[in-house]
């Protein structure tokens, strides 16, 4: 399932159910193949160490679950304005992806596009992939070569 507004919209909807009130929130939202959405939130925390970016639910429910992730995205509602912003997958969320290998697609903002964000593979966001070095072609590392 490739990445479009419906994914966009169950992130922002999740946003508005766990945090209606909140000034600044961050949601989450995942296409398995064959079309099924889930869902997640940060997990805020009073000590900072025990965070979590909020697709680290959905990336783990997924997984648990033994199904492929085709796209991700990730929203937040800045505080103040209350705007929706499409977020990039951060670092470590790359990595938590990078499971299902580089044709993930991801949400990026699009400043220049009409509806503010642009869809982008994880081997886009990130064309020098370090686990790479560990393959033995060089190539982006399959689910199973992530395993121990």
């Amino acid at each position: 399932m490739e990445l479009d507004q419906n994914l966009i919209d169950a992130a922002i909807d999740q946003i508005s159910r766990r945090w209606p009130n909140a000034e600044q929130a961050v949601a989450a939202a995942m296409y398995l193949e064959g079309g099924q959405i889930l869902t997640s939130v940060s997990l805020d925390n009073f000590n900072a160490a025990a965070n979590l970016c909020a697709e680290t639910g959905a990336i783990c429910q997924a997984y648990t679950m033994d199904r492929q992730v085709t796209a991700s995205v990730c929203v937040s509602r800045e505080a103040g304005s209350g705007k929706i912003s499409v977020l990039a997958p951060c670092g470590i969320c790359q990595e938590r992806l990078a499971l299902w290998g580089p044709t993930v697609q991801v949400a990026v903002p699009g400043p220049h596009t009409a509806s503010g964000w642009s869809t982008r593979t994880l081997l886009q966001v990130n064309p020098y992939y370090w686990a790479t070095q560990f393959t033995d072609d060089g190539h982006w590392p399959s689910t199973a070569d992530h395993s121990w």
